[in-house]
């Protein structure tokens, strides 16, 4: 995985948001031979997590009250080497808690509890928090002044980490995510010969899921040996155009050549978007890539 050595049989993790990725990472995790707890609203997703070899913590982020017994009482008894992974996002079957609600107020009370501990605690935020449109390339040192409300939410969420932990918050910014079970929707697109909106030379800064839980972990375990925690965009060796992109994803699906509507509706990219650079990732973190870029991964996610 990369990373710094540790005596693996002594750590816990606690998995926060258990979906697409945290459920990878909890997995991995287990792997080293850690004892991981994963928390969740839903006690019927308790049982799963029971099921997987987890052992479920029923609590909601955005209830203060909630985690005093599943989250405080459970930090407790860990020493200063555990982990809590914060990769929560919102219930998109909900009407509420809102992005802010969950990034902002949740994070914020998983921080009181942790705050007093030795626990380190890695925040999942994204590249959304840049604002370049016009193809530059970033990174971990670029200006953070995005257009989104949402890429904002995260830019004050990565602060408060930083302001309130210090040393013991680890952010990762991911790029979009991609791989198995995450291409469904695109293969119908592509089939049918529907339109594409947004412009076919933006570009698209991707990471495979694979590659996305092993830098997590690699976080997980690294020491900066100073106060000011660390910050990494994840994402594969190479941005690709949107044209590439889909063209590849067509040939893999067996579609006709994609259709682009640059003034449709469909495409979150303002302008060309912007490129990322992932040097820090693997220099620091020590991050071997699986997939480097949609050629190795594509296949894999559509495999």
């Amino acid at each position: 995985m990369g990373g710094a050595t540790v005596n693996q049989f002594e750590h816990r993790g606690l998995v926060i948001g258990c979906g697409y990725l945290g459920q990878r990472v909890a997995t991995a995790w287990r792997e080293l031979g850690w004892d991981v707890s994963a928390m969740t609203r839903s006690e019927q997703r308790a049982s799963e997590f029971r099921e997987q070899g987890l052992t479920p913590r029923v609590g909601d982020v955005t209830d203060p009250g909630s985690l005093s017994g599943s989250l405080g009482g459970l930090l407790s008894e860990w020493t200063e080497a555990d982990v809590v992974l914060f990769a929560v996002s919102r219930d998109r079957e909900r009407t509420s808690p809102t992005f802010g609600d969950v990034m902002l107020g949740g994070l914020s009370n998983v921080i009181d509890v942790l705050v007093e501990g030795g626990s380190q605690l890695v925040v999942i935020s994204s590249t959304g928090v840049y604002g370049q449109s016009d193809g530059e390339w970033v990174d971990e040192d670029s200006p953070t002044e995005p257009v989104r409300e949402n890429g904002s939410v995260l830019v004050e969420s990565e602060l408060m980490v930083r302001r309130r932990l210090g040393g013991r918050g680890r952010v990762l910014r991911l790029a979009g995510l991609y791989g198995p079970g995450r291409l469904i929707a695109r293969r119908e697109t592509l089939l049918s010969g529907a339109s594409l909106g947004g412009d076919p030379k933006a570009w698209l800064n991707l990471v495979h899921i694979d590659d996305a839980t092993r830098a997590v972990v690699s976080a997980s375990t690294w020491e900066d040996g100073g106060d000011g925690g660390g910050t990494w965009l994840v994402c594969d060796d190479r941005p690709v155009q949107r044209e590439e992109y889909f063209g590849r994803l067509a040939d893999l699906f067996g579609a006709g050549a994609p259709n682009f509507d640059p003034a449709g509706r469909g495409s979150r990219i303002a302008g060309l978007g912007k490129r990322c650079r992932n040097e820090r990732m693997k220099s620091e973190l020590g991050v071997e890539l699986l997939y480097p870029d949609i050629e190795d991964g594509l296949p894999a996610a559509v495999a």
